[in-house]
């Protein structure tokens, strides 16, 4: 195995390790982590907008290819700059409305077609299917296109928007449908936290596997290295911090 990829593997896990000691207290490893990666990410964002951008948006299709038209969204790009001249901030005006223009042109379709049509699609669904035999009911709540999950569907739809229909009382059939709707709601909310805590336990699990596997004999027992240092700098920092307290004198 190369040298790069045991050093890599050591600074990979002193890292996690140092976030990770944020679960004990605020201490100098975890900000000294967090800010390395705070600026790393960063550094990377803007090389690689200006790989992007520059270079291959820019540069290559001018300079190698002939393609001078780009010179007007250039323009328009550099007028953004112009907020950092007070005299000249209204420049950049022009900038803002075009990319908010051009934004919104190419967001708002998707967003109609995406959580507009889309959601009148599946709402429209037949209850029944009509086939060679006459009419058939297909009642597999796996297959999201089968009748039975169509009818769940037209009830949630159909009780949601009771709950949010506040023109009238929400007393005797109405009131039934409100509360009905509420227990989607709920069911939607949570299967969205339900999602985003996976996904974040999926990034822990990485993680811990990271570890498990740097703390084999080829990258050098890293882990169990990198954990017992990182103790004792925790020990040494909290014993420390406890003297500076002692030693001040009390007000």
């Amino acid at each position: 195995m190369s040298f790069g990829m045991i050093l890599g593997a050591w600074v990979a896990t002193g890292l996690t390790l140092f976030i990770f000691t944020f679960l004990y207290k605020d201490n100098p490893l975890f900000k000294l982590a967090e800010h390395l990666y705070v600026g790393i990410s960063v550094g990377y964002t803007i090389v690689k907008a200006y790989d992007t951008v520059v270079m291959r948006l820019i540069y290559e299709p001018m300079v190698k290819q002939g393609d001078w038209s780009l010179l007007f969204p250039l323009g328009i790009g550099l007028l953004m700059l112009a907020r950092y001249a007070p005299k000249a901030s209204w420049l950049s005006r022009i900038a803002f409305a075009f990319v908010v223009g051009v934004g919104s042109g190419l967001a708002i379709p998707r967003v109609i077609s995406s959580y507009v049509l889309k959601q009148i699609e599946d709402t429209v669904r037949p209850l029944a299917s009509m086939g060679s035999d006459g009419l058939t009911f297909t009642a597999s709540v796996l297959n999201p296109a089968s009748n039975l999950n169509a009818i769940i569907l037209l009830i949630g739809v159909t009780t949601v928007l009771f709950y949010f229909f506040f023109s009238i009382e929400h007393t005797g059939p109405v009131h039934v449908a409100a509360r009905t709707g509420v227990m989607f709601l709920m069911i939607s909310f949570g299967a969205a936290f339900g999602y985003t805590v996976m996904a974040r336990m999926s990034l822990l699990i990485g993680r811990l596997g990271d570890l498990i596997e740097y703390g084999s004999p080829q990258y050098g027992h890293a882990t169990v290295v990198l954990g017992l240092v990182t103790i004792i700098l925790l020990i040494v920092w909290s014993r420390r911090q406890t003297a500076r307290a002692a030693d001040q004198p009390d007000v």
